[in-house]
């Protein structure tokens, strides 16, 4: 497995994508020529974490492009607008989606009127500044993170928001990877994530290849090891943050909050300021992705002798801002209150999707 880890890239005219649904037992590359295979891949979660859904889908609108180049320019637009409205069907949380998918949108609304050819050529430009650019984001959020951590602390983090969560080096994992390059030795202690283990799975993977020192629990032990005075700092992902500082991520944050909060325990956010919804007031504008009942009852041997079993699958939760002590960006901490701080950080340059 290589230590430097590209999620999704483009090269010789494909789309490429580690099949994140195999890990940790295999790594394979899959390739993609079409933006509907990019959709389904990211339905799938071939590829998932918000940063490089938004990647995939900036790569997805490129091959959309190339598969129209040669229509005459009002219909290439037409191909174009059922592009982008394909790509956004696919998963509703994550907003790093739409915002890749504006930005495109934008680029194809700027050049109307040239070829398809000429568009094509500059969409794959902009999707390659999109990944090149979620790059360095998430070393600067890896930076400004890691000045929260001192030498031997125990950290605690939920889902994968490694390199394979984003275009690479990862934003809560990320963090941690900064500080060990400084030096710090940390020590993370890995949720299990259910429904789908990402944090066993992906967390665990990333960690041994870095060389990181690590614990794996279930999610129902992160009270128990914090009670034992065994977590110094919770640092979790987002897959979308509203103005007001309240946090979606994988179903199972919030919980951790709680508990964070009643051990004294600070909690944080790592995230690009592009997973900001500054749309959204608060939790209430954000939807909640149900995914298949199957993610649950796949586990269970002999459910189906039971029959009719009725299951409730959220993928995400909401942590309310009061419970955030700081959201980690690529442009520095905010906190309280983060309707402003949040602002003034994308008023910096990042974040204009």
């Amino acid at each position: 497995m290589p230590r430097d880890i590209k999620p999704v890239y483009f090269e010789d005219g494909v789309v490429k994508m580690v099949d994140q649904t195999l890990l940790p037992g295999q790594w394979k590359e899959r390739e993609y020529s079409t933006h509907e295979n990019v959709a389904r891949a990211i339905e799938t979660m071939v590829v998932r974490g918000a940063p490089a859904i938004g990647v995939a889908a900036g790569y997805g609108v490129a091959l959309g492009a190339q598969e129209y180049a040669n229509l005459k320019p009002k219909e290439f637009g037409e191909k174009m607008d059922g592009v982008l409205a394909r790509l956004a069907r696919t998963r509703p949380t994550a907003v790093n989606l739409f915002w890749a998918i504006e930005r495109m949108r934008k680029v194809i609304e700027d050049n109307k009127g040239k070829s398809g050819i000429e568009v094509a050529k500059i969409l794959l430009a902009e999707a390659e500044r999109i990944r090149d650019e979620d790059v360095a984001i998430n070393k600067a959020i890896g930076e400004h993170g890691q000045e929260i951590l001192t030498d031997g602390m125990n950290v605690l983090t939920h889902c994968n928001a490694g390199a394979l969560a984003t275009a690479g080096w990862g934003t809560a994992l990320g963090v941690v990877r900064s500080a060990k390059q400084r030096g710090k030795r940390i020590h993370v202690w890995i949720d299990e994530t259910r429904p789908r283990q990402q944090g066993a799975k992906l967390n665990t993977l990333e960690c041994a290849i870095e060389g990181i020192d690590f614990t794996l629990i279930c999610d129902t032990m992160a009270g128990q090891v914090m009670k034992m005075g065994k977590v110094d700092v919770v640092i979790t992902g987002a897959d979308r943050v509203a103005r007001n500082g309240d946090a979606a991520n994988k179903i199972g944050t919030y919980s951790l909050a709680i508990l964070a909060k009643h051990h004294g325990i600070p909690f944080y956010i790592a995230a690009p300021l592009s997973t900001i919804d500054f749309n959204a007031a608060s939790e209430k504008d954000i939807p909640i992705e149900e995914r298949d009942p199957s993610e649950i009852l796949c586990c269970i041997q002999g459910i189906e002798l039971i029959g009719g079993v009725k299951v409730y699958n959220p993928s995400f939760d909401v942590t309310p801002h009061e419970l955030i002590l700081g959201i980690i960006t690529e442009k520095g901490i905010a906190r309280e209150p983060y309707i402003k701080s949040l602002a003034e950080l994308r008023d910096k340059g990042y974040g204009k999707g």
